[in-house]
């Protein structure tokens, strides 16, 4: 490696604990990802020539403005695809669309509640995203469970099953929007061999979790009914098979059209707005389109949207000076092309840092093979996809929804570390043990 080199690596290791680290710091990490993308682009200028020596001094500049925007490209499908599911989500809770989950989940018996949160976060975190879900499960089990001691169990079991059932759904983590987006992995892989590993890293915390709650809650807690929407149950209901139905059938739609993922969402997103718009004719005259357009737009985290924009712009730089690929090579030596090991301390790191920064690492490290463990829907990318969604729950900071529930039930990072962590790696364990049997039984 060049001094060059070393240098970008340092800033970009840098930036990146400062984002670990944002709860110390108290700077948002997307502002750090930003800084850190800038950074590393702008050292990369500074001597561009050594990286591309077959390139002449006088089109080196424009070769890197190129590749700056073939890198933007392939991040802003990402982006709009985030943004666009996250905009559907956004119309279909203002809307009340997500009532029927509280009706769903009404029970005295504290196992039963335990259980039927476990499936409904685990199934909806695949078709929504695991971060959405968290939240609106949050807010429901609130209204549930009056003991804070035994709502942090159903609270840590949330992140959990989040993340698990985010793992075998190319929609339902961001990890997985990426390798699905990249090509990796497909939805018909990743559905049929990482769901019974993704079902049985939730179903055996359940289990364990399970046992630390007994007996029933004092009365039934009746969940009050939302006021907020002004539409009928019947217009709630369409409003919610849309745009729920709407991203289960994004993957059929980028199959048949082989259009990319995000004009999917796009198809999703008109359908949807324009159906609440034609329901919109006969509430208030004040509901006006502009004011209904503003309300849900304010709500979509901008923030996270220029994080992820910062974090794969600067590991494209890790990429383009070959620093990805070294490390990828060091790996395999290290471990004699060991999958199963490489992406279990992959999974590990992503409970201690973000997963993002890792599996947009780990696509610039290993190219693609023709067939193989490397393939599409070989070994490495469908157990990366797994690992990185599933290793998050591991530490409370390991994964988006787990920082949003620390957020909103003020879990301690002690408290989680002592009594959840060795249940999440369990769990994780188990599910890596499951896909290695079904790979020794299919091939």
């Amino acid at each position: 490696m060049t001094t060059l080199s070393i240098i970008i690596v340092v800033a970009f290791v840098f930036g990146y604990l400062c984002i670990a680290l944002e709860s110390v710091t108290r700077v948002n990490k997307a502002a750090i990802a930003l800084l850190m993308c800038v950074v590393c682009w702008t050292l990369l200028m500074m001597n561009p020539g050594s990286f591309y020596p077959e390139i002449a001094a006088d089109s080196v500049v424009h070769h890197i403005a190129e590749v700056i925007e073939h890198h933007l490209g392939d991040a802003a499908g990402t982006l709009f695809f985030l943004m666009g599911a996250m905009t559907i989500v956004e119309i279909v809770d203002s809307n009340g669309g997500f009532n029927f989950v509280r009706d769903a989940l009404k029970t005295r018996s504290k196992r039963k509640l335990l259980w039927r949160v476990a499936f409904m976060t685990f199934f909806l975190s695949a078709i929504l995203d695991n971060l959405t879900t968290s939240i609106v499960m949050i807010m429901v089990l609130r209204k549930l469970v009056q003991s804070r001691g035994e709502r942090l169990l159903y609270a840590a079991l949330i992140i959990i099953s989040a993340n698990s059932g985010g793992a075998f759904s190319p929609i339902g983590d961001v990890t997985t929007i990426m390798l699905w987006i990249k090509g990796v992995i497909t939805t018909q892989g990743v559905l049929t061999e990482i769901f019974i590993p993704s079902l049985v890293s939730m179903l055996i915390p359940a289990a364990i979790i399970s046992l630390q709650l007994k007996g029933k809650f004092d009365k039934e807690q009746n969940l009050p009914k939302s006021t907020a929407s002004q539409f009928t149950k019947v217009q709630r209901d369409i409003i919610f098979w849309l745009g729920v139905g709407g991203l289960v059938f994004v993957p059929i739609f980028k199959t048949i059209t082989h259009l990319p993922p995000f004009m999917g969402i796009l198809l999703v997103l008109g359908i949807l707005w324009t159906t609440t718009e034609i329901f919109h004719y006969n509430t208030s005259e004040d509901d006006t389109m502009a004011k209904r357009v503003s309300d849900i737009m304010t709500k979509i985290d901008l923030s996270t949207i220029m994080f992820f924009l910062g974090i794969l712009m600067a590991v494209a730089v890790l990429q383009e000076i070959g620093v990805l690929t070294a490390m990828g090579e060091g790996l395999n030596e290290a471990f004699s092309g060991n999958y199963y090991l490489i992406n279990g301390i992959i999974g590990v790191l992503s409970s201690v840092v973000d997963n993002v920064p890792l599996v947009a690492g780990c696509m610039g490290m290993y190219p693609v093979a023709e067939a193989g463990p490397m393939a599409v829907d070989g070994i490495f990318w469908q157990l990366l996809a797994y690992c990185a969604g599933v290793g998050g729950s591991m530490l409370i900071i390991g994964s988006a929804a787990g920082v949003v529930v620390m957020g909103l039930e003020k879990i301690t990072f002690g408290w989680y570390l002592k009594n959840i962590t060795w249940i999440a790696f369990v769990g994780y364990l188990c599910g890596i043990l499951i896909y290695w049997v079904e790979r020794m039984l299919l091939f």
